[in-house]
C-alpha cells in the first residue's frame, strides 16, 4: 500500500471484538491504525503483536466517557502521523435488564459510553478533518438500534441515537464521509457485563451463532476503501441464521 492510499485510523474500544479484529485486519492491509481503549495493557500487547507482523500500530490509553481524554488520543495520534484519516467509534457496552429491575447505574453507563462515547469522538476529530476538508467517521451501532427486544429497552436506545448522530453528521457534511456500520450477533465480551444470568445465558447461547469479529472488520474496511466520492452511509451484518 503506497503512502497515499495508506489511511491513519484511530480505533476505540479496540481491546477485543470487533475493535481488536478491525484494528488487525487494516494493519494487515498497510494501514496505520492507533488503538485506544481503558487496558492499557491489553492495547500494548496487541499493537506489539501487529508491529510484529510488519504492521503499523500504536496505542493510547482511551476512556471514552471523558471528552479530554477523546481529545489526547486524537491530538497524540495527529502529532505522530499529521493528519487523523478516520475514525472508528466502537467501544460499546450492553449490560441488558429488564426495565422494571431499575439498573440505573447501568443506564447511565450505557448513554455515557454509547452515547457520550459517540460524541466525543466526534468532538474530538471533527476539527482535524474540517481543516483538511477529509475525514471517514465510522460508528458502530447494532441491530438493535432497529428494532427493540425485551431487556434491550435502554440499549436499543443507545443505538438508535448513534443512527440519528451519525445521519446528523452526514446531513452536515459535504467533505467528511460518514457510515454506520450495524452488526447482529458477532463475536465480542459484551455479555460478560450482563448481571441477570438467565439474560446473559441466552445472549451467550444466541452468540454460539455469532459472526467473528473480523466479519465486521471487513465491512468496516470495504468502507473507507471507497473512492472519496463514495460514502457508504449503512452497513448491516447478521448471521445468515438471525432471526
Amino acid at each position: 500500500m503506497t503512502e497515499v492510499s495508506s489511511k491513519v485510523v484511530l480505533i476505540t474500544g479496540a481491546s477485543s471484538g470487533i475493535g481488536e479484529a478491525t484494528a488487525r485486519l487494516l494493519a494487515a492491509a498497510g494501514h496505520r491504525v492507533v488503538l485506544g481503549a481503558r487496558r492499557e495493557d491489553r492495547i500494548k500487547a496487541i499493537a506489539a503483536e501487529i508491529r510484529a507482523a510488519s504492521g503499523s500500530a500504536e496505542h493510547h490509553v482511551l476512556d471514552v466517557t471523558s471528552l479530554e481524554s477523546a481529545q489526547s488520543f486524537a491530538a497524540q495520534a495527529y502529532e505522530q502521523y499529521g493528519r487523523v484519516d478516520v475514525l472508528v467509534n466502537n467501544a460499546g457496552v450492553m449490560p441488558l435488564s429488564t426495565l422494571d429491575a431499575l439498573a440505573v447505574e447501568e443506564w447511565n453507563r450505557m448513554i455515557d459510553v454509547n452515547i457520550r462515547g459517540v460524541l466525543h469522538g466526534i468532538a474530538a476529530v471533527l476539527p482535524l478533518m474540517r481543516a483538511r476538508s477529509a475525514g471517514h467517521i465510522v460508528n458502530l451501532a447494532s441491530v438493535s438500534g432497529h428494532r427493540v427486544d425485551p431487556t434491550a429497552a435502554v440499549y436499543s436506545a443507545t443505538k438508535f441515537a448513534v443512527r440519528a448522530i451519525s445521519e446528523g453528521l452526514r446531513e452536515e457534511s459535504r467533505d467528511i464521509r460518514v457510515t454506520v456500520i450495524t452488526p447482529g450477533f458477532t463475536s465480542s465480551e459484551l455479555a460478560e457485563g450482563i448481571r441477570n444470568n438467565d439474560i446473559r445465558e441466552e445472549v451467550r447461547t444466541g452468540m454460539q451463532s455469532a459472526l467473528p469479529a473480523s466479519a465486521i472488520g471487513a465491512a468496516i474496511e470495504y468502507a473507507i476503501t471507497q473512492p472519496p466520492e463514495v460514502d457508504i452511509n449503512e452497513i448491516i451484518v447478521r448471521p445468515t441464521v438471525q432471526g
